[in-house]
């Protein structure tokens, strides 16, 4: 009998919730074939069989906390489907039925649902569908996130049943909805709450004339996208701008452990994603050895993976510096809170024209952004944030320095 345990789950996280079983107990599976889905503050991750055999137990129901190292379930090699497969010793396979037969049935309890991942039982139920109705397209009878689109343009997916709403806490008054916090919210308010707790964390601000960065996407970015067949975005710049930073300021990319500090020689940028699931952070490794087309590759490549829920845990780890960009959703300015060990995050901002003194004396109407470095006062003093700040500034408000890393 082989056990299928939770797998290691990346730096800093602990525990996982299971979100869905796609196996059940007497089903056959293939070795590498996905058995069940597990959700963590970063990502949803599934567990493949390790061989091909037959569930004969599970351990744990959906909707329950496990951590690393946890027994989900107990696979037997070779066996065929149905109870089919060759009697095992009594007195090892009777406990064991007994034991399992509990959880079984609880998680049998739940089959009844249509198949739907986290991220489209998400989009279920924020639109407040139906999920008996709506056709599925994907394997083993999973609804995708494209046939709830193709429900909701055709009007196919009703509105689910009034009565389904019965069983959740009743409001608490007229105009108000009391609604159960998630798990996987539980485990990101946890952790948002930690860093603030264990951080001596402070923001330090500037603000950056994008005119130059703007004009050189504006000439160039026909044939950048020619040439490299990806768009220039405005994030690379902020990567290497960040990357010339931090290699002058190396302890703001840098993570205490103990008694000890850890610089990092090396430059693992993380981006902030934002998926149906909630804000997640993919890492992109090496930034200072990758081309600007080579990291606007990479960032498209994690947009699509993040928004498909195909975010590896190898792509959520290993980050030593973050970046989070509110401006896409029109935020003026924002403190970011860290990404827990690192010890230095930037937010970007929304661009706004604002009136601006030249060198001159003149005043121009400039596309200002707002930067927002937050970081851990315990290993980065004030004058290298701020300096590492002005550093990004001078960078962006100059990009030629990108080029002759200066």
């Amino acid at each position: 009998m082989t056990q299928i345990v939770v797998p290691t789950l990346g730096e800093s996280v602990a525990e996982a919730t299971v979100a869905q079983w796609l196996k059940k107990v007497g089903e056959a599976v293939k070795a590498d074939e996905p058995i069940v889905e597990l959700e963590t503050d970063k990502v949803t991750l599934e567990v493949n069989a390790p061989m091909d055999g037959v569930i004969t137990s599970i351990s744990v129901a959906e909707g329950e906390t496990v951590e690393v190292g946890v027994v989900l379930a107990e696979l037997k090699a070779g066996a065929v489907a149905n109870g089919a497969a060759p009697a095992a010793k009594k007195e090892d396979s009777a406990p064991a039925k007994a034991a399992a037969a509990p959880v079984a049935e609880k998680v049998a309890s739940t089959s009844a649902d249509p198949k739907t991942s986290p991220a489209v039982r998400k989009l279920i139920n924020d639109n407040n569908l139906d999920a008996t109705a709506i056709p599925a397209s994907g394997k083993d009878g999973r609804i995708t996130k494209e046939d709830v689109q193709k429900a909701m343009a055709s009007g196919g997916a009703s509105k689910a049943p009034a009565a389904a709403a019965s069983s959740a806490p009743a409001a608490t008054g007229p105009r108000e909805e009391r609604v159960k916090m998630s798990k996987l919210r539980k485990v990101i308010a946890r952790r948002l709450k930690e860093a603030q707790n264990n951080a001596a964390m402070l923001t330090t601000f500037n603000e950056v004339d994008m005119g130059p960065v703007m004009a050189l996407r504006g000439e160039y970015k026909e044939i950048f996208e020619k040439r490299h067949g990806v768009k220039l975005g405005f994030m690379s710049f902020f990567i290497k701008a960040a990357v010339q930073a931090l290699k002058e300021f190396p302890a703001i990319n840098a993570e205490i452990d103990g008694d000890d500090i850890i610089y990092k020689n090396y430059y693992n940028i993380g981006v902030a994603v934002s998926t149906p699931q909630g804000l997640v952070v993919p890492v992109i490794r090496d930034c200072d050895q990758l081309s600007m087309a080579e990291i606007e590759a990479k960032i498209v490549g994690f947009g699509k993976a993040a928004r498909d829920g195909k975010l590896t845990m190898d792509d959520m780890t290993g980050g030593t510096y973050t970046i989070t960009n509110g401006g896409v959703f029109g935020s003026l300015m924002s403190t970011p809170i860290l990404n827990a060990p690192q010890s230095g995050i930037l937010g970007m901002h929304t661009i706004q024209k604002r009136p601006m003194v030249m060198k001159d004396g003149s005043i121009e109407a400039r596309p200002m952004m707002y930067l927002a470095q937050s970081y851990d006062h315990r290993i980065v003093d004030g004058r290298e944030a701020v300096s590492s700040l002005v550093r990004m500034k001078q960078a962006l408000e100059d990009p030629q320095r990108l080029l002759l890393d200066v």
